[in-house]
């Protein structure tokens, strides 16, 4: 059984593109690239337009972007070791052992708020480092690797919570990682920001990214073309764990108390918006981009059923409809353009080389 993630998006190639004329073929073409945030701007417009009392409000823009930062931050670090074809649940069970350790560190062993931080951060890459050997070393699918260690992380959060809420006397700088506001917007919105920049400066314009997104596709190739294999991918392990962790000091913050009932929800939302992010800006490959749109459909979406007293099963209802429709048409999509341009290679080969071309199907 295979679960792992393909990064089979194929790049765009000008000769093709510009083969396509027309409005319908035009629109056809930039669809997928920019559907979903024209799908997400349609939505905000729709919503203010209904709702004009209590949707396009700065509570309400203030609201989301606190509610759904951390999610945000948990959707970036799934999205690292999606760039390699690999999974990491982890994002969602982890964060409940984070946030409950960031808490406990200072209300029961006396640690300054600093000296906490670093420790969980620690704490998750180093557990980034185990599911990288898990994954790389050991050979286990990174799906039921991650599930696996995943699990273990919700039983020593319960362990070490005893079920129990974690509670105390927090410090102001500890409580300003969420409290605090920049520019009349919360900061953690800042954080998912200055994140997403990064992310995509590594990911997009680094040699670093490249191999990322190589072994996602064809990790045979990367081998032969001398790209430590291992050391990438237990370097997207790390980094989605030293994030995770971080979400889950944000969440502390924001929280002030340490649940072992609170973090699972998170898991498919991230996973739904790097999904997402899979559909859009670079269809066919997880981004950084596409993973805030698809963070932030989710977002807009969600807000504007509840604010029209959709029901407490709405929101999982709506993250997991979201999940299988946009799948469901990526792969379409993906497997459409897939055939139109080995359609087009072998008419090029035909017209070049009638005599030696080999026959191809034209199937479309």
């Amino acid at each position: 059984m295979t679960t792992s993630i393909k990064a089979t998006a194929l790049e765009p190639d000008p000769s093709f593109d510009a083969r396509v004329s027309g409005l319908i073929g035009r629109i056809g073409r930039q669809a997928p690239v920019y559907g979903l945030p024209v799908l997400t701007l349609g939505l905000i417009v729709l919503f203010s337009i209904l709702l004009p009392q209590s949707f396009p409000t700065l509570f309400n823009l203030r609201s989301i972007l606190s509610d759904k930062s951390v999610i945000a931050l948990l959707a970036l670090a799934a999205t690292i070791p999606m760039m390699t074809g690999k999974i990491d649940l982890t994002v969602g069970y982890g964060i409940v052992l984070w946030h409950i350790l960031a808490i406990s560190l200072q209300t029961q062993f006396g640690l300054p708020w600093p000296a906490a931080v670093a420790v969980v951060l620690l704490c998750g890459a180093l557990f980034g480092v185990l599911n990288g050997l898990l994954v790389e070393q050991a050979q286990i699918d990174s799906f039921i690797a991650t599930l696996g260690t995943g699990t273990v992380l919700y039983a020593v959060a319960l362990w070490h919570s005893g079920g129990r809420q974690v509670i105390g006397s927090l410090p102001d700088g500890f409580l300003n990682i969420s409290g605090a506001e920049l520019f009349g917007l919360p900061v953690t919105a800042f954080y998912v920001l200055a994140l997403a920049v990064v992310l995509w400066l590594v990911s997009e314009h680094t040699p670093i990214g490249r191999a990322l997104y190589v072994i996602g596709s064809n990790p045979k190739a990367a081998v032969l073309n001398g790209i430590p294999l291992q050391k990438c991918v237990m370097g997207a392990f790390v980094a989605s764990g030293t994030l995770s962790a971080f979400a889950g000091v944000v969440l502390a913050s924001r929280l002030q108390i340490g649940q072992a009932g609170v973090g699972l929800e998170f898991l498919l939302p991230a996973l739904v918006g790097a999904f997402l992010g899979s559909t859009t800006i670079r269809p066919g490959r997880v981004n950084v981009w596409g993973t805030l749109v698809g963070v932030a459909i989710l977002a807009v979406g969600i807000s504007g059923i509840q604010q029209f007293g959709g029901a407490f099963f709405v929101e999982p209802l709506f993250n997991g409809v979201t999940l299988l429709v946009s799948i469901g048409i990526a792969g379409y999509a993906q497997r459409k353009r897939g055939q139109s341009i080995k359609r087009r290679i072998a008419e090029q080969q035909i017209a070049s080389h009638p005599a030696s071309a080999p026959t191809l199907p034209l199937k479309t």
